[in-house]
């Protein structure tokens, strides 16, 4: 059985930081490309974020470019995305799912892989 579980989230100004991580196991996580996704309030569920399975390639969707970074760690089967200069848009709940490109993962979501996410929320 897939299972993935965020952590990090809370509450924080606007510009300040959080790091997210999400371990998954019951997967062969090394062969997964992974992705972080957001569902802000009354809003469909986003993608915002993509790592290769060895960890070279990274994909972001514009709205967080230059601002979030993803890694992962295949020996933790954890992926993590470093959020920074938040702004009050970024509130949200944050998910990861496998999955290379936003289809992908909405797809292993659609089949229940994802977790149950972690809330970040930034507010003055």
């Amino acid at each position: 059985e897939v299972q993935l579980v965020e952590t990090g989230g809370g509450t924080v100004q606007p510009g300040e930081s959080l790091k997210l991580s999400c371990v998954a196991s019951g997967l062969t996580f090394v062969s997964y490309a992974m992705s972080w996704l957001r569902q802000k309030p009354g809003m469909d569920l986003e993608w915002i974020s993509s790592i290769s399975p060895g960890g070279g390639h990274e994909n972001y969707d514009d709205s967080v470019k230059g601002r979030f970074t993803i890694s992962r760690d295949n020996a933790k089967n954890t992926v993590y995305l470093l959020l920074t200069g938040l702004k009050t848009e970024d509130t949200a709940m944050y998910h990861c799912a496998p999955g290379r490109i936003a289809s992908e993962a909405l797809a292993n979501v659609r089949r229940g892989y994802w977790g149950p996410g972690t809330q970040v929320t930034v507010s003055s």
